[in-house]
């Protein structure tokens, strides 16, 4: 078991595929105090908790993500995760993103907002607002603004309106209450295009202040909201700051920036903290503080050599964090002065200082936020965060990757503060490690790099663009997963590349091991090819099967009016296609021989019941009410017919997003996965469904059934832990949960999380029960042998010693001293599959390949004539 794999390993290099660069991030606002000013004893498991984390692109998808920590521990080394994407419109792009709570009333003050108590809001620099439904991954509604193109949008502490900044100065705001979306009222309007908004701290009702904002209009407002808006704050063009009062709509005052030979100065980004400080940053590298009462300024840095695009205040307002064009992010911290002798009493007790400066990108950063979130309350109500756990900030832009560091405040190191992230043991914005999260090449955290075994194919799609590749044999080498790179430029060529017209970006595809079949699909529509071989030009010819659209609505309820698919896939021997519609069902499909046609065998529709949940987790009910599925071939006598059930629970069901599918090497088994954790297993021979899985605490991140034992279900999840699970005995076997339990924690605390799993196919004279895998990440491989041990750690040497100490332990050791072996050398995997017993394809995308398309990043020189 402990002897070295020897493998063929193609490392592909050749497929161009480009991330989209990163233009916004938010996180989900906190639920306002209570405005009687009692402060509530922070939870148990408060830290414990992290929000979501919504990154919009350039190309106009927005990712959702999901933290990978457990209740029971603090740190998670692979942060934040896709759970879904929302496919934009193409051309289309998500400019600017805004949160808002879908009834703020109902949740507490220590709550942390999820998926379903969440309104998202965008904006692509048009005149259109877009809602989404975050939960389905469709656009709810859009709206227009009024005011021509839509330049910023903020919503405000309480989560009951959003503002909207817009080209012609003016600045609307929409009502949320309850569920709408509608205009409310428009500002006064300005001389130039509002480039930034924030809100003003909002003020308890029934304050002296309050009261006198109000009129004699509002004086029968219902009182049920307990915080009133007091004013809003917007960054211009036309070098300026202006202050609007939101109960007149008046403008109160304006400041203005500095200016460099006469031209107009942009203020790209403005904050609020709820003293009334205002922040400010603009086209000048300049970071400014103003004082929102007498609207003049406190301080100003020159903290940046180039635009700043982008701020965030931490969890206590006692931080800032700038950034933008320069790749630099910015620290100021609140710091009390100490009194100097001859010193006005005027003078503030407190003053700004710019504490540190990181260069944690190659390109502009865009966006900038920060967990826990920061509430412009006022001090008599803010909020008080644990002490014991150091703040995270995410930072994104033209780089397109994630980048995400601990930010606590160097005054906090009085205290010993836990790094979420397990980079270090320095938790200060300072001193701590950053860790960038990989980018993913498919839709939902997935793989958007296909393989086609027999037919030596490689699929890859981007937002509109498919492009297959074919790649020869290589021959045998004597080497393991280390060996050297095949000769680039030889053993490869382009066959096909096609431009697609489609409404949204691709959401998923798929081609069958023999080239016969590509299949490909937005959020609206599903496509099927058949391909054709040229001999003369030795490239694929597409055609694709007109009918198919219509077929597949045929067979789906009037309700489903979009036949987008989230996942495809086809079976091993290329016979049928399994598409999982993006409304939650699961349609099979067979193929014909002619390459001209298909029929819908059956629809299942187990991932659109709505099942209870209790801590995130899925509570599944009687077996004879799960079991729904549609026969759509002709039915026999004693066949089962789907009965509408009784249970209250599916009478209104909930369609998931089924983001991955995997089949077994035989043609038998299909499991399918969604975004809540629900796992269906079905029998593609007696084309049923089969068994449900129990809900897991993580997310699966991969799916695949052994070779060697083709009932074998292995599943990776998003915090890099393993499951394996009988499917013909419905049970994890007994044998398996040593090894599930006692995973080494250099597999386990690997910064990067599980991508995929691919298992070596079964050789003619393998054992039966041995079954290898390798685990890959975005750069990493680890090879795992399911029936030899896990090995050591490989954090504890002296354990590791003295647990040596005997002949058995000596033995055991040699056998799993090459299991869970890592190999780093590999730098952003898009794919890692075996195509053949012995061969493994490795598809890479190394980042300055990447980088190298991109403009020229800001550079300026310290020294010498410029």
């Amino acid at each position: 078991m402990g002897e070295t794999t020897k493998l063929s390993v193609h490392r592909c290099r050749f497929v161009d595929f480009t991330p989209s660069s990163i233009t916004a991030l938010a996180f989900p606002p906190l639920p306002l105090p209570s405005t009687k000013g009692k402060k509530k004893a922070v939870p148990a498991d408060w830290t414990h908790r992290f929000g979501t984390l919504v990154v919009g692109h350039a190309n106009g998808n927005i990712e959702v993500y999901e933290w990978t920590g457990s209740a029971e521990a603090i740190e998670a080394p692979q942060a934040w995760v896709v759970r879904k994407s929302l496919s934009g419109v193409n051309p289309s792009k998500a400019d600017s993103l805004a949160l808002a709570l879908k009834h703020p009333d109902t949740l507490q003050e220590d709550d942390i907002p999820s998926l379903t108590d969440l309104r998202l809001f965008s904006t692509g620099g048009g005149s259109e607002l877009t809602e989404w439904d975050m939960e389905h991954a469709i656009v709810r509604r859009s709206i227009s603004s009024q005011g021509g193109a839509i330049w910023s949008i903020a919503t405000n502490p309480a989560s009951t309106n959003l503002a909207l900044g817009c080209e012609d100065g003016s600045i609307h705001i929409l009502s949320l209450e309850h569920g709408s979306l509608q205009h409310l009222r428009r500002l006064d309007r300005s001389k130039s295009r509002i480039l930034a908004l924030a809100w003003g701290p909002p003020i308890p009702r029934g304050s002296e202040s309050s009261m006198a904002m109000q009129t004699d209009d509002d004086s029968s407002d219902d009182d049920e909201d307990q915080w009133q808006d007091s004013w809003i704050v917007a960054g211009c063009s036309d070098s300026s700051l202006r202050k609007w009062e939101v109960s007149t709509g008046r403008i109160l005052d304006r400041m203005s920036t500095d200016k460099v030979r006469g031209e107009r100065t942009l203020v790209w980004t403005v904050g609020v903290l709820g003293d009334g400080t205002i922040i400010s940053g603009d086209s000048l590298g300049m970071v400014k503080f103003w004082d929102s009462r007498t609207c003049t300024q406190l301080q100003s840095f020159e903290a940046h050599g180039a635009d700043v695009l982008c701020l965030t205040v931490g969890p206590d307002g006692n931080s800032v964090f700038t950034s933008g064009v320069d790749q630099k992010v910015s620290q100021f911290s609140l710091i009390r002065a100490s009194p100097s002798e001859g010193a006005s009493i005027l003078s503030s007790p407190t003053r700004w200082v710019r504490t540190a400066s990181k260069r944690m990108h190659s390109h502009d950063v865009r966006g900038l936020s920060i967990w826990p979130p920061y509430s412009p309350v006022p001090p008599s109500h803010r909020r008080t965060f644990p002490v014991e756990l150091a703040p995270l900030l995410v930072s994104g832009g033209l780089d397109m990757s994630l980048v995400v560091t601990p930010a606590a405040l160097p005054q906090s190191t009085a205290v010993r503060i836990v790094n979420p992230l397990a980079t270090s043991a320095a938790a200060t914005f300072e001193d701590a490690y950053h860790r960038r999260i990989a980018y993913s090449s498919g839709s939902h955290g997935t793989v958007g790099v296909h393989l086609a075994k027999q037919a030596r194919l490689v699929l890859s799609a981007s937002d509109t663009n498919l492009t297959v590749w074919r790649f020869s044999k290589k021959p045998p080498q004597e080497g393991d997963v280390n060996s050297e790179v095949p000769r680039e430029g030889v053993d490869w060529e382009k066959v096909l590349e096609m431009d697609l017209r489609v409404q949204t970006n691709l959401v998923a595809s798929s081609i069958s091991d023999d080239g016969r079949w590509l299949v490909v699909s937005d959020a609206v529509e599903t496509k099927l090819f058949s391909l054709q071989f040229d001999p003369s030009t030795k490239d694929l010819k597409p055609r694709r099967i007109r009918d198919f659209q219509t077929m597949l609505q045929q067979h789906l309820p009037e309700a489903a009016s979009t036949c987008g698919a989230s996942a495809l896939r086809f079976t091993p021997d290329s016979s049928k296609l399994v598409v999982a519609t993006t409304t939650g069902y699961v349609l099979v499909l067979d193929l014909a021989a002619d390459e001209l046609s298909a029929r819908v065998l059956r629809r299942f529709d187990q991932h659109r019941i709505k099942n209870p949940t209790a801590e995130g987790r899925i509570i599944i009910g009687r077996k004879e009410d799960a079991d729904r599925e549609e026969d759509t071939s002709e039915p026999e006598e004693d066949s089962n017919h789907y009965n509408p059930p009784t249970n209250p629970a599916h009478s209104n069901p909930t369609p998931a997003t089924i983001t991955r599918m995997t089949i077994a090497p035989d043609g038998q088994w299909l499991a399918t996965t969604d975004d809540y954790r629900r796992t269906h297993i079905f029998n593609l021979d007696s084309v049923q469904h089969h068994s449900s899985l129990p809900s897991f605490p993580q997310p699966v991140h991969a799916l695949a059934f052994a070779a060697t034992s083709p009932s074998l279900l292995i599943l990776g999840f998003a915090n890099n832990t393993l499951e394996l699970y009988d499917v013909e005995a419905r049970q994890f076997p007994p044998w398996s949960r040593a090894l599930c339990s006692s995973l080494p924690k250099r597999f386990t605390h690997l910064h990067d999380a599980i991508l995929g799993v691919t298992v070596a196919p079964a050789l003619p004279d393998a054992n039966k029960n041995s079954v290898l895998a390798l685990f890959w990440g975005a750069k990493w491989l680890c090879k795992v042998q399911f029936d030899a041990p896990a090995g050591w750690g490989g954090f504890e040497k002296k354990r590791r010693r003295r647990r040596g100490d005997g002949a058995d332990r000596g033995a055991e050791r040699d056998r799993g001293a090459h299991n869970f072996k890592l190999v780093t050398q590999y730098r952003q995997i898009l794919l890692a599959e075996f195509v053949a017993p012995g061969e493994l394809v490795v598809v890479e995308r190394p980042l300055m390949d990447v980088l190298a398309k991109l403009p020229p990043a800001y550079f300026k020189p310290k020294y010498g004539a410029s």
